[in-house]
């Protein structure tokens, strides 16, 4: 049975940092191409960024790119999404897939964690 967790979401002031973390289970990790995603109040799900079962090629949505990193260790079953230079546009539920860029929509995701940048 896939389970995803998410944690490390918070309160951040504008320009702030965070790193979101997501452990998965119940599927062979180091295999497969994961991703971010996000919702907005009054938004539709929005892919973020997507990286490769190596680790060695990463996309990035234009919205974010320059700023967000995301990065895994297939030791541990986790994989990172690193924020930073963020913006009260970025206040979103944050969800890992278990997808890659071109599957994300179909992927399954896990309980999300809230990210709100605000003064």
């Amino acid at each position: 049975q896939v389970q995803l967790v998410e944690s490390g979401g918070g309160l951040v002031q504008p320009g702030g940092s965070l790193r979101l973390s997501c452990t998965a289970s119940g599927f062979i990790f180091s295999i497969e191409a994961v991703s971010w995603v996000r919702r907005s109040p009054g938004k539709e799900l929005e892919w973020v960024s997507s990286i490769s079962p190596s680790g060695t090629s990463t996309t990035y949505a234009d919205s974010v790119k320059g700023r967000f990193t995301i990065s895994r260790d297939n030791a541990k079953n986790t994989f990172y999404l690193q924020m930073n230079s963020l913006k009260p546009d970025d206040s979103a539920v944050y969800y890992c897939s278990d997808k890659g860029r071109s599957l994300w929509k179909s992927g399954r995701r896990g309980q999300g964690t809230q990210v709100t940048v605000s003064s």
